[in-house]
């Protein structure tokens, strides 16, 4: 993976924290910035993907491959948040085409 060299400024306070928890894990700042930043672009990309979800714009299979999660996790992201199942005929279908690509 290519990688850019970016500066920002954060609170002084997040950056005490990052330091607590780089020091406990025996990590140095850089990576642990980097594994947070990762795992809050995932946390996000699941978000929006539930919304797509709930909105009746893609079946739960198909956010499930777009998060690149398994499906029997996203099962359990929607029934921890009560969401009702958006699951019909048309989704079906849609689930079977995706499973030709």
């Amino acid at each position: 993976m290519k990688e850019k060299l970016m500066t920002f400024r954060l609170p002084l306070e997040i950056d005490i924290e990052i330091e607590r928890i780089a020091k406990l894990e025996d990590s140095d700042k850089s990576k642990l910035i980097r594994e947070l930043i990762i795992s809050g672009i995932k946390e996000k990309k699941i978000e929006e993907l539930i919304k797509l979800y709930e909105k009746g714009k893609v079946t739960l299979w198909k956010a499930a491959r777009l998060a690149k999660i398994s499906l029997w996790e996203m099962i359990e992201i929607v029934k921890e948040r009560k969401i009702p199942a958006q699951y019909g005929e048309t989704e079906l279908k849609k689930d079977i085409e995706a499973l030709k690509e």
